[in-house]
């Protein structure tokens, strides 16, 4: 029994043209499957749902689109992401997944979005409802693993429940009064009477902290710039932070406005590719800057440079020198090493600057070690964030 199944494992796995395993028998399960396969990995034409029946995904979406659901229906989550990615790299099906009815069964990830952001400007007006849907889906997710975490450790470093002298009826901590006062309990009225009640402090007008998130737009940094975006909106939504959020490539753009709105506006922002000019970035974000020992400058690149070097480095030395937490995020993903430009990266590390890739799930952690003022290269070493 097993052997067979594992025979038949391998038939799907090298297709039909492996002579030693043509006439191994499949049923229709395993025939879909066997069809989802051979459309991009056998060659220029492939089955098209059932045994036999040559025809490749054609050029119609309708056709695209029963492949996409079969693709769905049969295969692990982490296997369909795979196998869309490898359909439009192998078979220039970019274009196809413009039609509402083939964007509808797509599986909604990362990859997937990296590809509407990197060709938003061909999304024809009739898919753009549709394309939208896809990529707020995405962001929820996201949205979901990440912004409890990291508004806990917001609150958590700033402290915003340290107790006040001043008293404010409504902002009475009455946990830690009726604590304090219990010995004062009064039997006989079955009452507490409280010497001393403790109050939080007043919400502040002003904001706490400037946060500034300087995002490469280099293609290679697509899902950095997914996470980077979401991040950067509940940075936006916290009143005790002040946030821009810029992105770059040879030219500066500020999201600012479109990361308070949604970040699903920011990302359609977004343009991806075309040259690097880090250094051009880095000197519209110090403009932002009136309080340095106040302001936390999260760079995410792969430090690729194109502009002057060493105006860069003389730049993040003197944010630093200031007393601005200057952090350096090689990546901000769940993928594995990033690929970056090394060199850079132990220059910058050489002026006592963190830089290191993060995980999303790491993320809350080192915002906290930063505003709390840790010494961030060796939360990154003793971490291996």
């Amino acid at each position: 029994m097993n052997d067979n199944k594992n025979t038949t494992r391998w038939r799907l796995i090298l297709g039909s043209d492996t002579r030693a395993l043509a006439n191994v028998g499949l049923n229709e399960q395993q025939s879909v499957m066997d069809a989802a396969l051979a459309a991009i990995y056998d060659g220029n034409t492939s089955q098209s749902g059932a045994a036999g029946k040559k025809g490749g995904l054609g050029p119609s979406a309708p056709n695209l689109a029963k492949w996409l659901t079969d693709v769905r229906t049969f295969f692990p989550q982490d296997v369909v992401s795979v196998i869309q990615s490898d359909a439009i790299e192998r078979k220039g099906l970019t274009k196809l997944l413009f039609e509402p009815e083939t964007l509808k069964n797509v599986k909604p990830d990362i990859s997937m979005v990296s590809t509407l952001m990197a060709l938003k400007g061909q999304i024809p007006e009739k898919s753009k409802d549709t394309a939208r849907q896809l990529v707020k889906e995405v962001v929820d997710e996201i949205m979901k693993r990440m912004e409890q975490n990291l508004r806990r450790a917001v609150t958590g470093a700033l402290n915003k429940k340290a107790h006040s002298p001043i008293s404010n009826f409504a902002s009475t901590d009455w946990k830690r009064t009726i604590n304090r006062n219990l010995k004062n309990y009064d039997t006989k009225t079955k009452r507490l009477i409280p010497e001393k009640f403790y109050f939080f402090e007043r919400s502040q007008k002003q904001k706490n902290w400037t946060v500034i998130l300087d995002i490469d737009q280099s293609g290679s940094m697509a899902d950095s710039i997914i996470y980077s975006s979401v991040m950067g909106s509940i940075f936006a939504s916290m009143p005790a932070l002040d946030t821009h959020v810029v992105a770059f490539d040879t030219q500066v753009t500020d999201l600012t406005e479109l990361c308070r709105n949604d970040p699903v506006d920011m990302l359609f922002g977004v343009q991806l590719g075309g040259g690097t000019d880090i250094n051009k970035s880095v000197a519209y974000c110090q403009d932002l800057i009136t309080n340095p020992r106040k302001t936390m400058f999260i760079l995410i690149s792969d430090l690729y440079e194109g502009g002057v070097r060493a105006g860069l480095l003389r730049r993040l030395s003197q944010m630093h020198e200031d007393g601005v937490k200057v952090i350096t995020l090689l990546a901000l993903s769940d993928s594995g090493r990033p690929d970056y430009d090394a060199n850079l990266g132990k220059e910058i590390s050489k002026l006592g600057i963190a830089c290191f890739a993060c995980s999303p799930d790491k993320l809350p952690e080192l915002v906290e070690a930063a505003l709390k003022g840790m010494d961030l290269t060796k939360f990154g070493q003793k971490d291996k964030v």
